[in-house]
């Protein structure tokens, strides 16, 4: 047994996504290897020592030629015709119904003049799923490239004696009630809480997540202008080291440009912004942030008033902070950057079509 084949067949015997009989026979090929006898692998392995001996014989004359491979004439028959199969696949594609965006299951069915589950298959088997779309935006920001190798190595290989912060505002969050007392959850039934609710005012939530630690620093204001973005910048001042330098990941927003930002930047020139490309929020850690903070705290909370809603929403942070846990970032700027650009050869394609 080479080298190559020892290092397939040991993957394979790994492998938690292959047929279980292909990792059987690959653990019984590398014991064969080693020189156990083919009662000795069959009795280890609970298959017979004449699968044994197959195994062996088939390695012995073809290697790992047809691995994996099914005879001729093994297996069961497809059901679907081929035919049918790409008939499906095309107009699922290709058409839509009149006076429609998409196709059911039994519409394309009815039109085919086939069973419902028959077009269930088919989208399962191939992964169609007309029913659901996907959204997107390709950034449009001229700096892309740059500005993605700059926050993608703030991430990756942060800079000593500094502190990243991912910030951004989250803003109109809302105190909300409900109309009427919700019902906690019993063996049988999930807890319930009505559809409308009353609205008891807003806040605005602006945090800054460490990427290196996953601690966040947090502060509730009552709007969202360029003189909130200030305090919190002081806050921010106040609390990291005055001995480290602060790099700041945030969006393109009016407020973190302006003049008097820009004044009180010049005054404290251990701060340095990192603005992402336009459209492009994903890159921005403290979103990550936010969506776990709407999913266990605030989607479900129910506040009678701003100050209680505030007062939620320090107590997530707190508990955040006492057992805080980093996003951990694993794409290049590379990868980021590759994926982009087969993105817009995509759109630009699909625009000259049409």
């Amino acid at each position: 047994m080479s080298e190559t084949d020892r290092e397939v067949l040991q993957k394979v015997a790994r492998s938690t996504a292959a047929a279980h009989r292909e990792v059987v026979r690959a653990r019984v090929l590398l014991a064969a290897a080693e020189g156990a006898g083919n009662r000795t692998i069959a009795a280890d392995h609970g298959v017979s020592a004449m699968t044994v001996r197959a195994w062996r014989s088939a390695f012995a004359t073809e290697g790992l030629k047809h691995w994996g491979k099914v005879k001729k004439g093994r297996g069961r028959k497809p059901s679907i015709p081929a035919e049918t199969v790409a008939e499906i696949v095309r107009i699922t594609t290709k058409e839509t119904p009149k006076g429609e965006t998409h196709w059911s299951s039994r519409s394309l069915a009815k039109e085919l003049g086939v069973s419902h589950s028959t077009v269930h298959r088919v989208w399962t088997e191939l992964g169609l799923k007309p029913h659901r779309v996907d959204t997107f935006k390709v950034s449009n920001d001229s700096a892309f490239d740059e500005k993605v190798i700059d926050i993608v190595g703030l991430y990756l290989n942060p800079p000593e004696q500094a502190v990243v912060l991912a910030m951004d505002e989250k803003s109109s969050v809302q105190a909300l009630d409900r109309t009427q007392a919700s019902l906690p959850m019993v063996p049988g039934r999930a807890g319930t809480m009505t559809h409308d609710y009353k609205r008891n005012g807003t806040t605005t939530l602006f945090a800054a997540v460490d990427v290196l630690t996953g601690k966040v620093i947090g502060q509730c204001l009552p709007k969202h202008r360029h003189e909130e973005f200030l305090k919190f910048l002081k806050t921010i001042d106040r609390k990291v080291p005055d001995d480290l330098d602060v790099h700041l990941i945030m969006d393109n927003y009016a407020t973190h440009k302006h003049a008097n930002v820009k004044a009180w930047l010049e005054k404290h020139p251990r701060f340095h912004f990192h603005f992402t490309p336009t459209s492009s929020s994903w890159l921005n850690q403290v979103e990550r942030w936010f969506r776990d903070l709407t999913e266990k705290n605030l989607r479900r909370g129910i506040f009678r008033s701003v100050p209680e809603l505030i007062d939620s929403i320090e107590e997530y942070i707190e508990a955040n902070n006492e057992n805080p846990k980093p996003y951990v970032w694993t794409a290049t700027a590379e990868s980021i950057l590759d994926k982009v650009a087969r993105a817009r050869t995509s759109l630009n394609e699909q625009a000259n079509q049409n």
